[in-house]
């Protein structure tokens, strides 16, 4: 490669200044692979600005429609499932876990579990007396079944009329007329008479033959929503004894105490928790309450990880793939997928064990142990490659964190894993070859990180016990941060920011 910056964010492919892009309020996605945060409809409800407070609005108002006509029996499922199911807008490039910006939407599961959840947990939205105002994380609330990732995309598709304005706005302003171009856009805006999906055309950025949108920060979150089922389960004894309805209060607890043995652990505990929530959905509104309370909070955490996020995937990619790669051998691909594979990560395993790219698996000083993390950091150094890249691909037999292909016959597969991770034997033992069967390739390398010497010596016992040692294709990885030369240079600069200190830096 000769570009002395290589194409990975938003702003690379549009040619626009980052601190535009930022000043105008937008996160600067990759347009490689999603990045780890989604939109928290909580920072709409409990913003200071009017159009945010209307989208919510608008949100409630659907989620209501859905609620009255899911009672009718003679509305088919053809309607039913055109008002309930909705694609992923991969467009924002944002999410959890998945192949480049392609996501499953949400399909027949979120339907159902919306559908028979309506009725008993919004029968009294818009007419609330506990909470300040309705809330649709509160299906979320109710089973496992519905998570960050559904919320999300329900959220995003409601409010893609605002993002389509959005976007269009900045692009008209900020980016060259050959980079933009209309597109007609489906299930833009609902027409209640009609009771059906309207389309609309918009002037949007173009990566090949689809758009891209952008993203306020401000509502953007990770990780989990500010109202959430984790929390709800973690807190619920705190909770519910908080009921000022005594009664209520004194149900909840017999219901509660009576499923608890004894010497109960936590996870007795939290089953007895989601049990007394099923029985008692009343409690709900009162954990939404007390989230409303404290939404101040909200804003502050999830600003705090917008920050974080863009240090850890764009601040220090871009420092990795700009400083380190970039004018090195190593966007020289080879004419093989695992050789070229291969190739790639020893030299990613050079530049983190022996120069301070080990910095990027740290924050607050501490290690990054999410293996999703790693994998993102990983395929983002995969930038203008020639080579297929997928990563989470499912055949059948569960994912594989990474396919590399060229052509049919040339695949190979690779496994990131954590040294710490429990099941490292297992996975070792038997995933890789189940997955180089799904896959019809007998080409695969798994690459495991460490983070001590303690976790070193693990592996190395398992690899030992398996026969594995020495193994071309099995590449550990230090990032260890007490064994290299500056390791005292890491510091935390700011509010959650790792510091990514240049020589100089180093030397003060």
């Amino acid at each position: 490669m000769t570009s002395k910056t290589a194409k990975i964010y938003f702003t690379d492919f549009f040619e626009v200044s980052p601190e535009v892009l930022k000043d105008y309020g937008a996160f600067n996605v990759s347009l490689i692979n999603d990045l780890p945060l989604f939109v928290d409809p909580f920072l709409l409800f409990d913003s200071n600005k009017p159009e945010y407070h209307d989208l919510h609005e608008e949100i409630i108002r659907y989620v209501k429609f859905l609620r009255d006509i899911s009672t009718d029996a003679s509305i088919n499922k053809g309607l039913l499932g055109n008002w309930f199911r909705f694609p992923e807008v991969g467009q924002n490039w944002l999410g959890f876990s998945r192949t480049g910006n392609k996501g499953s939407g949400l399909g027949n599961k979120f339907a159902e579990t919306l559908h028979r959840n309506l009725h008993r947990v919004f029968k009294n939205f818009g007419d609330e007396t506990i909470t300040q105002g309705s809330h649709l994380e509160k299906l979320c609330l109710m089973a496992d079944g519905v998570g960050r990732d559904h919320l999300s995309d329900f959220t995003t598709n409601l409010i893609k009329p605002y993002l389509l304005e959005y976007t269009q706005e900045f692009a008209r302003k900020h980016i060259d007329a050959s980079l933009r171009r209309e597109f007609a856009i489906e299930k833009v805006r609902f027409d209640y008479a009609a009771r059906r999906w309207k389309g609309a055309k918009y002037e949007l950025p173009t990566i090949g033959n689809d758009f891209v949108l952008l993203s306020p920060r401000d509502i953007l979150t990770k990780d989990e929503a500010w109202i959430n089922r984790g929390d709800l389960i973690d807190h619920f004894q705190d909770i519910y004894q908080a009921v000022p309805d005594e009664q209520l209060r004194a149900q909840v607890n017999d219901y509660f105490l009576r499923r608890l043995s004894e010497d109960a652990k936590e996870e007795e505990i939290r089953e007895a928790a989601a049990s007394t929530i099923e029985q008692f959905p009343q409690v709900l509104d009162y954990y939404i309450r007390h989230k409303e309370k404290t939404g101040d909070e909200a804003h502050k955490v999830s600003g705090l990880k917008v920050r974080d996020t863009e240090e850890q995937f764009i601040t220090q990619i871009r420092a990795l793939v700009d400083e380190k790669l970039l004018g090195t051998p190593f966007y020289d691909e080879a004419s093989d997928g695992y050789e070229e594979s291969l190739r790639r990560l020893h030299f990613l395993k050079s530049v983190i064990e022996d120069q301070d790219g080990y910095r990027i698996f740290y924050h607050k000083g501490k290690p990054i142990q999410r293996e999703a993390d790693l994998q993102i950091m990983y395929l983002l150094t995969w930038c203008a490659t020639t080579y297929d890249v997928n990563r989470e691909v499912n055949n059948g037999r569960g994912p594989v964190d990474f396919k590399v292909s060229n052509g049919s016959r040339d695949k190979t597969l690779i496994e990131f894993k954590l040294a710490s991770n429990s099941k490292l034997k297992q996975n070792l033992k038997h995933q890789v070859g189940v997955y180089e069967a799904a896959n019809d390739t007998a080409k695969s390398i798994k690459a495991i990180l460490y983070f001590a010497d303690t976790e070193f010596r693990r592996v190395q016992t398992i690899l030992t016990e398996l026969g594995l040692t020495g193994r071309r294709d099995v590449v550990l990885i230090d990032a260890c941060a007490s064994n290299k030369p500056s390791a005292s240079n890491v510091r935390d600069v700011g509010q959650g920011e790792l510091a990514l200190e240049t020589e100089q830096d180093s030397t003060e």
